[in-house]
Formats: C-alpha cells, sequence, structure tokens
C-alpha cells in the first residue's frame, strides 16, 4: 500500500513541475513586443527562402 502512496505523491510532483514549466515558456512568450515578434517572423522567412524550402518547393 505505501508504494502506490509515493507512486501517487511522484505523480502530483510531476503534474506540478510540468505547470511551472508551462508558466514559465507562456510568460516568456508574452514578453516580446509586436514588433519584436514582426521581426522574428520576417527573419524566419527569410531563411526559409533563402534555403528553398518554402511553400511548393517539393513540386
Amino acid at each position: 500500500m505505501r508504494l502506490w502512496k509515493w507512486l501517487g505523491l511522484a505523480g502530483v510532483a510531476g503534474v506540478a513541475a510540468t505547470g511551472v514549466a508551462i508558466a514559465r515558456q507562456e510568460r516568456e512568450r508574452r514578453s516580446y513586443t509586436p514588433d519584436e515578434v514582426r521581426a522574428r517572423l520576417h527573419a524566419r522567412l527569410d531563411e526559409a527562402e533563402g534555403s528553398g524550402g518554402g511553400v511548393g518547393a517539393g513540386t
């Protein structure tokens, strides 16, 4: 019976740790200004177009 108690506690700790990690990522994501997001997206687009991996590249 004691084993089940420890497994339950480990499960609760895992769920709590996952929640903390998700909250941290969300807070980091929301810290960008709209201009920073736009600049990052444009940089990713330029990189994708430069590598030839754009939409329809396989046809």
